[in-house]
């Protein structure tokens, strides 16, 4: 367990950097221009929002390098690294090229006829900041692949030297030089150069040779297919409900969607706070459920382990956010109405933060199990029904409270299916036959 926890440490801030640099620009940019910082709202949407749907690669390549290892085979984990950074190379360039040829047209849809004051702004920030695609992407694949080499220290020295970067660079633009929105997404961009090209010479120095990226085969596209199809249509799913979020906050105005992305900024960055115990899970578990030295009542007490921590790290999370929010909204905004508006979303704002870690910890674990299509099947159902209440509460005029609240049973719903999946008989740690094969 100790080297749980000292894997897991680091982990923390290695998830912490993005909603940290992200609440740098929310805070920055939202204390000079109300305006930019609504323009923020659907040009993160559009930028961090899409990097997480390609968090499939990053599952897929922590799991396949952890199963490799726990097997004892590095030449199958070089095989699969040279692989995926191929796959996230090829993403990387199709979405710079998509993102620069149709941000504009996208946003105007986004944001809807009352609010294309936005979109010059929203379009410069998505225009830039679509620049760092390949190596957003490539970055993504090394990272998980030193998670799932246990080593989480490498990558997070790589995303403080980035932070640093990045906060300077805000500073630099936004403050003293004055190019506001613009100036925040070089500064991100330039930033995630730092990191990415940090993430592969950690690789370099596991003698893992980053530049000997390999077509895949068919019998490669294959196994990737099914990885990570079902992962795909997880993250799809969650990236169309926040979408959806910031979507009906949108044609709300700009003084709630300002709210709305404050609150939003703070809930990815204590939200995040839970993600090393879904990595831990997807690190340590595929060797207690499948390697050689198969362990089920270890991989049991490590879940038991993970949802304790979850529940209590859940509740310290809440409460210091929920702090930060009641307290302290004057860091990101000195608009009082966006202020009066961010204090009505505490009370789901706590709730959802609450449950968010146990929810993550037992999505790892089915994770680690490749139990992908129960996963994905649950999360498109729990999209499908929030979007639904999202529609129909947005349609009686309940504002936006009813759409953080909607995110708090969209948690909780997740968290429900998984846990009563790993409790089932058909749960990963009751099988007794190995589900693996690399």
């Amino acid at each position: 367990m100790r080297q749980i926890f000292t894997f897991a440490g680091p982990a923390l801030g290695i998830w912490l950097s993005g909603p940290i640099m992200s609440l740098i620009d929310t805070s920055v940019i939202g204390t000079s221009s109300s305006l930019e910082l609504a323009a923020l709202g659907p040009g993160t949407v559009l930028c961090d929002g899409l990097s997480y749907l390609f968090m499939f690669l990053s599952v897929a390549t922590s799991n396949l390098i952890a199963t490799s290892l726990a097997h004892k085979d590095r030449d199958a984990a070089a095989n699969h690294l040279a692989r995926l950074l191929f796959v996230a190379l090829a993403c990387g360039v199709g979405m710079l090229v998509i993102s620069e040829l149709s941000s504009s047209s996208v946003l105007r849809l986004f944001v809807g006829e009352k609010n294309l004051a936005l979109v010059p702004a929203a379009a410069s920030y998505v225009n830039i900041r679509a620049l760092a695609w390949p190596v957003v992407l490539l970055g993504m694949v090394a990272q998980s692949a030193s998670l799932g080499m246990q080593d989480s220290w490498s990558p997070l020295k790589a995303l403080l030297v980035a932070s640093v970067v990045n906060g300077a660079g805000d500073v630099l633009l936004c403050t003293f030089l004055g190019y506001g929105i613009a100036g925040a997404a070089w500064a991100t961009s330039l930033s995630q150069y730092v990191a990415g090209f940090l993430m592969l010479k950690a690789l370099k120095a596991k003698d893992y040779d980053p530049l000997a990226v390999a077509v895949p085969r068919m019998k490669d596209l294959a196994l990737m297919i099914e990885i990570t199809a079902p992962l795909l249509l997880t993250m799809l799913s969650k990236v169309c409900f926040y979408t959806a979020i910031t979507y009906f906050a949108t044609s709300l105005g700009a003084i709630t969607l300002g709210a709305h992305q404050v609150m939003v900024g703070l809930f990815i960055l204590f939200s995040v706070c839970g993600e090393p115990l879904g990595q831990t899970a997807q690190s340590f578990m595929p060797e207690l459920i499948s390697g050689r030295n198969r362990d089920i009542k270890q991989a049991q007490t490590l879940l038991r382990s993970l949802l304790v921590t979850g529940a209590v790290f859940g509740l310290a999370l809440a409460i210091t956010g929920g702090s930060v929010a009641l307290l302290a909204p004057q860091l990101f905004t000195k608009d009082s109405a966006i202020v009066k508006q961010v204090h009505s979303l505490l009370l789901p704002f706590f709730w959802s933060i609450l449950v968010t870690p146990s929810t993550l910890a037992v999505e790892g674990t089915l994770q680690a199990g490749r139990d992908y299509k129960y996963l994905g099947f649950g999360t498109a159902c729990c999209f499908a029904c929030g979007s639904v209440f999202m529609l129909l509460f947005h349609k009686l005029g309940f504002g936006l409270n009813s759409c953080w609240w909607i995110l708090f049973l969209f948690l909780s719903a997740r968290f429900g299916l998984s846990f009563s999946r790993l409790i089932s008989s058909k749960s990963i740690l009751r099988s007794a036959s190995s589900i693996y094969s690399t």
